[in-house]
């Protein structure tokens, strides 16, 4: 028992002579290392004690239970001034309790303490407190609000004159536009100085870019994703501007609208999003919008051609429909027959000739506007596909489980309509100037060969 009381006592000497430990891995090297220390003394110290002579070993034994003695009378000195204590600090407690109590402050206090804790959450989530911390590092407003909430001790006068300030101040900045530097991280990680322009604590911009605030950073981040161009514009015409009015977009939500607006997918992730079908669809509108295109460019020359053809028809032009067609039957004398039946076939012989030109790509896209929605239908149903295999496979009908299924099939049925509306409407167009050339051709032609028939006739 003596031999165990001299270890401990030099083992908890041991352990005070080490410094105190910063984090939980330093005090387990710590310890470990006292182990050590105090293995490796009381080895020596049981060895120094089995090769002393018996009066050494009384000697030692007389020591140790003196020092023993000493650190129970220590123990016990300390352990009455801590009750003693304890008794003084309770009675000082119950006298404040009681001075608060009478002079009506314990409610106060404890709303001083609320509103500083309130305080210290808004101006933490508020933009105010990252142009504070770059105008002024060292003014750590909710560090010293988060103190005043958590104090055991009655505020003083100066404490309850910082809230007030605190609180007059944030309504203060949150009602302006400022314009200040400020050191923004990059999405890379980078820290770049810009001037940052305010708009109260709703939005924040450097140039052209929006930023998002960082609470835990107190600074702030330059967004990856950026909102369209409009809203970008107005950014840069805010940041370029020094007085007067400038049109600037607010968001009432303080970045967690506009942060949940950059975020909508654009035409690429949706053409993506709606998968393989999405994409046969587009090819076939785009090889319909190239048709109809070279199409309608044809029929608008021909159009004009045989308008200017129309001018003049005694001389006929090989290079338009009309003047073809005129070439038919008009020329020699003899090329007039004198059977005006065989004279109309001819004609109708030569405006066949043109009609497969005039209507070329017109059955194309009557296939295109038939087959877009039913390729839209096609990726539907693979969409509706997916959507239940999730739900199977989840064994929940979780919305964010869901969403891309349902998302695949509303994007290809968009997509087979986006192409069959405006293709429909093309090829209207198409036939009805095809059909308006081959009119004149049928009226110009026939009417043309009942003049020369009559002027035959009276001749």
């Amino acid at each position: 028992m003596r031999g165990a009381c001299v270890i401990v006592l030099i083992a908890g000497l041991h352990a005070a002579a080490v410094g105190a430990a910063e984090s939980l891995h330093e005090l387990l090297e710590q310890t470990a290392a006292s182990q050590s220390i105090g293995a490796a003394e009381t080895a020596a110290r049981a060895a120094r004690y089995a090769s002393a002579s018996p009066e050494a070993r009384a000697e030692l034994v007389t020591a140790a239970e003196a020092a023993r003695s000493a650190a129970e009378a220590a123990s016990t000195a300390a352990l009455a001034t801590y009750n003693a204590n304890e008794l003084k600090l309770g009675e000082m407690n119950r006298t404040l309790a009681e001075r608060l109590a009478s002079g009506g402050l314990g409610e106060v206090v404890g709303l001083a303490r609320q509103v500083a804790g309130d305080v210290a959450t808004v101006t933490q989530q508020s933009m105010t407190t990252a142009e504070i911390a770059a105008r002024d590092p060292a003014d750590d407003r909710v560090t010293a609000l988060r103190a005043m909430a958590a104090a055991d001790e009655v505020p003083d006068t100066a404490t309850l004159e910082r809230l007030w300030q605190e609180m007059l101040r944030e309504m203060t900045l949150s009602g302006q536009v400022a314009r200040f530097k400020a050191r923004i991280a990059e999405p890379d990680g980078s820290r770049v100085e810009r001037e940052v322009v305010r708009v109260g604590p709703f939005t924040a911009s450097a140039g052209g870019d929006y930023l998002e605030f960082a609470p835990s950073l107190a600074s702030f981040l330059r967004m990856s994703r950026q909102p369209p161009n409009d809203l970008r514009k107005m950014a840069r015409d805010l940041a370029a501007s020094r007085e007067g009015y400038v049109q600037a977009a607010v968001d009432p939500g303080r970045g967690a609208l506009l942060a949940i607006y950059v975020e909508r997918p654009d035409w690429r992730e949706r053409v993506h999003l709606g998968g393989e079908v999405t994409y046969v669809i587009l090819v076939v509108g785009a090889l319909g919008l190239v048709l109809w295109a070279l199409q309608f460019l044809y029929l608008v020359w021909v159009r004009v051609a045989v308008f200017l053809q129309m001018r003049d028809l005694t001389k006929l032009s090989k290079w338009n429909a009309l003047g073809r067609v005129l070439s038919a039957f008009k020329g020699e004398a003899a090329r007039i027959e004198e059977d005006a039946d065989i004279a109309e076939l001819r004609i109708s012989e030569a405006v066949l000739r043109e009609v497969p030109k005039l209507e070329r790509c017109q059955a194309f896209l009557r296939l295109a506007v038939a087959a877009g929605p039913l390729l839209g239908l096609i990726g539907t149903v693979i969409g509706m596909i997916i959507t239940f295999q999730a739900i199977t496979e989840s064994g929940s009908s979780d919305p964010k489980l869901m969403a891309a299924g349902i998302g695949q099939a509303m994007i290809a049925t968009v997509a087979g309509l986006g192409i069959a509306i405006p293709l429909l409407f093309g090829n209207a167009i198409l036939a009805s100037l095809s059909r308006g050339v081959v009119q004149v051709l049928d009226e110009q032609s026939t009417g043309l060969l009942a003049e020369t028939l009559e002027r035959q006739r009276r001749a």
